[in-house]
């Protein structure tokens, strides 16, 4: 039977489109064109250094998906897109292509594939690489021309990197005029594109693309993909196969005809899984019937339509900065985030680590992140991809008021890390109490009855019966288990209370003995150097832990 995971997989494989809150922000109209018009300055930006360039600023993903969410933000304030609105504006060339670069429409979900595949027939499927397109241009069987894409119409003369590139056919076995479409990519090793992702494949070659001068060690490292003949058979089998027989075998190679959605499915798996000697990001549909290349436009086409894999990046808008308190006092920024899908996962918090790290980023609500998945598992915060226009404040709080010895009592400010002191306490590696956990001590502090670190010792049936949500079932085997806290042994109660760490034989005398010991005293134990001693000093000198020791030593603590 299929694993719940695998089914989760395969599901996320036939809709890679992240989903996030529908919701429209809470804007009133001057934030809502202040908010748009950054974005759209920001993508304008990333579109110039791509496609003019050849620097990408931000991962393919990434990108589509701002500007998915810059499509959203419109329709939520009913703002028309600016007709100069045109992502390769910027790259346009000073030679016209003879055929225009169509481009791609991008299919976002299992039922937009199975209704582009259901009208369709004669169908192929071949993998979505990863490169820089390119018009090449033959003329008696011999490479006169190739031209950058451009912005689809108009492109820039690569014809002398061209020439030196040994994956470009230079001359044709027969002598006759030519024109293709396909996509320079590098070169790669068995690349597993579920297990590598794209390796600024793309980047690489569009950099080496646009240099002055093309060296022939980088130039052997770039191969040719041939996605399109325009003026070729109708036929796309024909084509492959006088295409192989040219010298260009990676289109025939990797293309696969499909008959319905499972099949284009299993392709979209296999190639994301599977080693590939170029980098992927997605599979292209292809069907054989296709309009004369005397009215191909710089637009995507009904013939062809792309089905990228699930991202491995998600754009998340920040709802709320929170600052968890740990029982040392560390201060933890967590991100709260519009739920995104990433992998099989809803995410909707990350952390950033430390205070330090939060105030160089200065991460405010409405702030624009990119987060992935660390070992596919924990969320995890990579860059800050556009800060909200509006600047919200945020409470932070003050770093030197939290520390090792800090928050004993339920003082205002304190209870983040009395709560971690608490929570910390009752797991396996304090008292180790079964059945209580954070939520259970946070009940009973928000009922009034824990106000210090050890007040729940004294708790009876009363005080518990007072308690909304708790049952007699659930009292009885609270107190039970609060009351098993007496039998501890007194190195389990040290650990409890949070003693620094040190070696047990380190910490035997019993408690008067510890209080009694200076940080001199300390250092002359085994294994003790000045930092640790002082630490211990420190903490068993400390008048509210020295309190607790005299609320432990009147129950009857052993140890105390």
């Amino acid at each position: 039977m299929m694993t719940s995971r695998l089914l989760i997989y395969l599901l996320l494989l036939l809709c890679p489109t992240l989903a996030w809150s529908d919701e429209c922000p809470a804007w009133p109209p001057a934030q809502a064109k202040d908010e748009i018009t950054a974005l759209q300055r920001q993508i304008t930006l990333w579109n110039d250094h791509y496609h003019r360039l050849g620097r990408s600023l931000i991962s393919d993903e990434l990108y589509d998906q701002a500007r998915q969410r810059l499509g959203q933000w419109r329709e939520c304030f009913a703002q028309e897109t600016p007709p100069a609105d045109h992502p390769l504006a910027s790259s346009r060339g000073s030679l016209r292509h003879p055929v225009p670069h169509t481009g791609l429409e991008k299919l976002a979900s299992q039922s937009a594939v199975e209704d582009w595949i259901r009208a369709r027939d004669g169908l192929w499927v071949q993998p979505k690489v990863d490169g820089v397109a390119v018009t090449l241009i033959y003329r008696a069987g011999h490479l006169v021309k190739a031209i950058s894409r451009g912005d689809g119409v108009f492109g820039q003369d690569w014809s002398a990197s061209a020439r030196k590139i040994p994956g470009i056919v230079q001359k044709l076995p027969e002598p006759i005029d030519l024109l293709l479409q396909g996509e320079l990519y590098w070169r790669l090793d068995n690349h597993v594109q579920g297990t590598h992702g794209g390796m600024n494949a793309r980047s690489r070659v569009s950099g080496l693309m646009n240099r002055q001068h093309l060296s022939d060690v980088d130039a052997a490292g770039i191969g040719l993909f041939v996605w399109a003949w325009p003026q070729g058979p109708a036929d796309l089998k024909e084509q492959l196969d006088t295409l192989a027989r040219w010298g260009f075998s990676d289109s025939r190679r990797y293309s696969q005809p499909i008959g319905n959605l499972e099949d284009a499915r299993n392709w979209r798996v296999f190639w994301h899984n599977h080693p590939l000697p170029f980098a992927t990001d997605g599979i292209v549909l292809h069907q054989n019937q296709r309009a004369p290349a005397n009215r191909w436009q710089a637009s995507a086409p009904y013939w062809s339509a792309a089905w990228k894999y699930p991202a491995t990046k998600a754009l998340a808008q920040v709802k709320k900065v929170n600052f968890n308190i740990g029982r040392t006092g560390r201060i933890t920024p967590i991100l709260e985030l519009d739920p995104v899908l990433l992998d099989d996962r809803q995410i909707r918090r990350v952390s950033l680590g430390s205070l330090k790290h939060w105030q160089e980023l200065d991460i405010r609500p409405g702030d624009q992140v990119s987060i992935s998945l660390a070992g596919q598992v924990i969320p995890r915060f990579e860059h800050v991809i556009l800060r909200s226009h509006t600047r919200v404040e945020v409470e932070v709080p003050v770093a030197s008021d939290f520390h090792p010895l800090s928050c004993w009592q339920l003082t205002p400010g304190c209870e983040e890390q009395l709560l971690a002191r608490l929570t910390w306490l009752s797991s396996n590696q304090g008292l180790d109490l079964s059945h209580i956990g954070r939520e259970t001590w946070s009940t009973l502090i928000q009922a009034g009855q824990i106000h210090g670190l050890v007040d729940w010792l004294n708790l009876d049936e009363a005080e518990l019966a007072n308690i909304d949500g708790l049952g007699d079932r659930s009292s009885e085997r609270l107190l039970a288990s609060l009351r098993s806290a007496r039998q501890r042994p007194f190195a389990q109660w040290l650990s409890a209370l949070g003693v620094p760490p040190t070696a047990r034989n380190n910490l035997e005398g019993g408690w008067n003995a510890l209080t009694t010991r200076d940080a001199q005293a300390w250092q002359t134990e085994a294994g003790i150097g000045p930092g640790r001693a002082v630490q211990l000093s420190a903490f068993f000198h400390d008048p509210q832990v020295v309190a607790i020791g005299e609320t432990l030593r009147a129950i009857g603590i052993d140890g105390f």
